[in-house]
């Protein structure tokens, strides 16, 4: 394991602070045994620079049941069939979870939260990028801010010069903001924070995407060099087109789940935080970075797809894919003016 940086101690010490955990409050401190050791090691440090007392569960990290490689889901399987742990964490108040995949769109994290507890999950990456993204107070009232906004919004258009062309029915849907941290029960956020998410009902999105050279796929960890077209019916992907690489290993990645939930609408968004960096991709090596960064970009437009809890579809397969340069609209009033937030 590397030597740890005291510049790295700061930013997990103040994500703990701003979680206020009481005294009496029951702490998790949740891996697996593919878990980032080093994270671990500074989350347990900065409890005991806090004062708390916590307990470990480390469980056995599994292997994906199909064929396709799984990566950057978001929808970690260690609690799969593992009942005995789902009730010890919905038996506690907060839990920190470092499993590798994390618990956002897991199938047991409705219950975890139903049960009151709250999940912090800090994302599977390299602590230098965790200490270049350090909790920021100012990005609660920005994120705050724009769920109020989708929240009022009855519909939500997304344009671009390429092509994009893109409406999302907002009427009933669930809006989310993550800054960063929580301190309330029943609630879950990830850190890096710094972005707002919609995640439709059914039968909400209809339109057309156009990935660009230089829009992102953070399944893969990769830019697009080549344009790729979704057009997109009643939330799911009907057609994937394009004529080099993207278009292919996008179009067989997907198939290969044999899953008609992988081609569904998950979340749509935008991020707000100014730490995050476009280039960061392409600074460090896969293994340092799960893309959690790229996915709160400010001005960014987010499109995934996959699991999407709140319309009660379940899948493995998962596209995070922000976009660049786009131009984003609540009931024709715009809140991203291409790729830079008004």
């Amino acid at each position: 394991m590397e030597n740890i940086q005291d510049y790295w101690m700061e930013p997990f010490s103040k994500l703990v602070e701003l979680c206020k955990i009481k005294s009496h409050e029951k702490i998790i401190l949740l891996k697996e045994t593919l878990s980032r050791e080093l994270n671990v090691t500074l989350l347990e440090k900065a409890f005991k620079e806090n004062g708390l007392k916590y307990s470990v569960i480390e469980i056995l990290s599994k292997s994906s049941l199909i064929d396709p490689i799984i990566k950057s889901t978001g929808a970690s399987n260690i609690l799969d069939g593992n009942d005995h742990y789902l009730q010890k964490l919905m038996g506690n108040n907060v839990i920190f979870d470092l499993s590798k995949e994390g618990l956002m769109h897991s199938k047991q994290t409705k219950d975890i939260l139903s049960s009151g507890a709250r999940i912090m999950s800090i994302s599977d990456e390299h602590p230098e990028i965790l200490s270049r993204l350090k909790p920021d107070l100012s990005l609660k009232d920005r994120v705050k801010e724009a769920v109020s906004r989708c929240r009022s919004s009855s519909i939500m258009k997304v344009k671009s010069d390429a092509g994009t062309d893109l409406m999302i029915d907002l009427k009933n849907t669930n809006t989310v903001g993550v800054w960063g941290w929580t301190d309330k029960p029943g609630t879950l956020a990830h850190w890096p924070g710094g972005l707002v998410v919609s995640f439709p009902n059914s039968s909400s999105v209809n339109g057309k995407l156009v990935f660009q050279a230089g829009d992102i796929n953070l399944t893969f960890k990769k830019y697009f060099d080549t344009e790729v077209t979704f057009d997109i019916e009643n939330d799911f992907v009907k057609k994937i087109s394009g004529n080099g690489t993207d278009k292919k290993l996008i179009e067989k990645y997907l198939k290969s789940f044999n899953d008609i939930n992988a081609y569904a609408t998950s979340h749509v968004g935008w991020g707000l935080n100014h730490k995050a960096r476009y280039e960061s991709l392409t600074m460090y090596d896969k293994a340092e970075i799960n893309g959690t960064e790229l996915r709160s970009l400010s001005g960014s437009f987010l499109y995934s797809i996959g699991a999407n809890e709140f319309a009660n579809r379940f899948t493995e397969g998962h596209f995070d894919l922000p976009m660049m340069d786009c131009t984003i609209l609540l009931d024709d009033n715009i809140v991203v003016d291409k790729g830079y937030v008004v």
